[in-house]
């Protein structure tokens, strides 16, 4: 699966792991990742490559704003049956 902006993903390494996060971009063969709350959307976390998995799960980056991010990543966490991956 094709990891992209817009793109949920679960760290899978550090001390946010098991978190979903949102890809935000990328910088130099890392991931930038935002969850609105620890990282911001405005300063995002690079996180690198393999401590990230992949979801079929999407966000629309248009408009979106700090706490409309945590809201839709809060609510997507109920939903563990969607996470592909290792």
């Amino acid at each position: 699966m094709e990891i992209e902006a817009g793109s949920v993903i679960i760290s899978s390494a550090g001390h946010d792991k098991g978190r979903f996060m949102l890809v935000v971009g990328t910088d130099g063969g890392k991931y930038l990742v935002a969850d609105g709350k620890e990282r911001k959307l405005g300063a995002p976390k690079k996180k690198n490559l393999k401590h990230v998995r992949a979801t079929s799960m999407s966000i629309d980056v248009e408009g979106l704003t700090d706490k409309k991010l945590r809201q839709t990543l809060n609510k997507l966490s109920g939903v563990g049956e969607h996470v592909t991956g290792e």
